[in-house]
């Protein structure tokens, strides 16, 4: 287990020295699309908005901990920058019985891992998020024709257990 955790600290330190300068949180309201592909680089996934807008979102999963999402209003402006996995239930925006797959993948993008397990009928998703400077991972499950009926936290055993 602490060879684990170690390589885990060591692992977020290098991250998060390396992407100071591509925070999207330091990147200011305002600014135009261009100045965010400078700043921030190439997205990990684009997505159209209600309006005319376009969402750039920078994703760090699998390996990482962080999916931020850079909202452009029509005229490709920054309106609204969010890291959507500083403990996802405080502010979720997930509405059960409504969101499909595609909403999901819109506001946190790609998971972590897509599982099945036996008391559940349909795909389980997950992603790694850090709280109270600890890792854990936020489970999404869709019913078999991919509609959000649940989503909930636990503890990253592949961390917390020393991968085993």
């Amino acid at each position: 287990m602490h060879a684990a955790w170690t390589l885990w600290v060591a692992a977020t330190v290098l991250c998060a020295l390396a992407g100071c300068a591509s925070d999207p949180a330091r990147l200011p309201i305002g600014s135009t699309r261009t100045q965010a592909l400078q700043q921030l680089g190439k997205p990990t996934a684009t997505y159209a908005l209600p309006g005319g807008g376009e969402r750039l979102q920078y994703s760090r999963e699998p390996a990482g901990y962080q999916v931020d999402n850079v909202d452009l209003d029509a005229a490709g402006r920054v309106v609204a920058v969010r890291s959507m996995l500083t403990y996802p239930l405080y502010d979720n925006p997930i509405q059960l019985n409504k969101w499909t797959e595609a909403d999901v993948l819109r506001a946190y993008g790609k998971p972590y891992q897509v599982t099945r397990v036996s008391s559940f009928d349909g795909a389980v998703w997950s992603w790694q998020y850090i709280d109270n400077y600890m890792p854990r991972l936020f489970y999404v499950y869709f019913n078999p024709t991919g509609v959000v009926v649940r989503y909930d936290t636990g503890e990253n055993p592949q961390i917390e257990l020393g991968g085993k």
